[in-house]
């Protein structure tokens, strides 16, 4: 993906996921961390606008005193948080459980914490070519790089999409479910539209009526929890 198509393409995710987490959160000035925040900054600019205390970590992360290029693991802090917020940045860590055992520990007792995922074990043949019907050839990203892999694979899409998971390490949806199930009390879980900031031709209203029609696969995972008290 080029740096220009990955930030329109983040910047519409951000702005679609804004009213998820913006809902869920404590009311400020409250400390809240956002693992995986971009070049973008993630939701840190908009929070820290509202008044919360908000810091981004990402190996990426814009230059600034609110952010942290590093990964989640290597952060050092004294401080707990009363949130977390961690988009689409738990499915390709190396160590899953070990990951969320590390969020627990960071966040107070009772802490929230809000994750937008994806599940890709539900994306099927039907899923993928209603995708790739609403790409835009002029704005290559990460959905175009499955479709071109996939032709050239001549592989049956199932075959093609383990074969792209083992190779990048993902973790299925239902894998970071059961992890988060291990340190926290679950709020809220929904499951929806994902794809449509990446596509040209449909909007997240599109993909969620084709889900509701049954012709796609609801590839979204939307979670709250709560940490629980014990730390073992």
């Amino acid at each position: 993906m080029t740096d220009a198509v990955s930030t329109v393409a983040d910047r519409r995710w951000l702005a679609a996921t804004w009213k998820f987490v913006r809902q869920h959160l404590p009311m400020p000035p409250c400390r809240v961390l956002d693992i995986g925040c971009g070049p973008l900054g993630g939701h840190v600019p908009a929070l820290r606008a509202l008044g919360y205390r908000a810091e981004g970590i990402d190996p990426e992360a814009p230059d600034g005193p609110h952010y942290h290029p590093t990964e989640f693991e290597k952060y050092a802090t004294d401080q707990p948080a009363d949130a977390i917020v961690a988009s689409t940045s738990l499915h390709h860590v190396s160590d899953l459980n070990a990951v969320v055992d590390l969020i627990a520990q960071r966040l107070h007792p009772g802490g929230i914490l809000i994750v937008v995922e994806w599940a890709r074990e539900r994306f099927d043949e039907a899923t993928a070519r209603w995708c790739f019907d609403h790409l835009a050839d002029d704005e290559p990203g990460w959905l175009h790089r499955r479709r071109e892999e996939w032709l050239a694979s001549g592989q049956l899409w199932d075959a093609y999409l383990n074969s792209w998971a083992r190779a990048d390490g993902l973790h299925t949806g239902q894998d970071i479910l059961q992890a988060l199930a291990t340190r926290f009390d679950t709020r809220l879980l929904a499951r929806g539209a994902y794809f449509f900031a990446d596509l040209a031709g449909a909007t997240a209203a599109d993909e969620q009526a084709n889900i509701d029609a049954g012709h796609i696969q609801a590839y979204g995972i939307s979670y709250v929890g709560s940490r629980t008290t014990r730390i073992d």
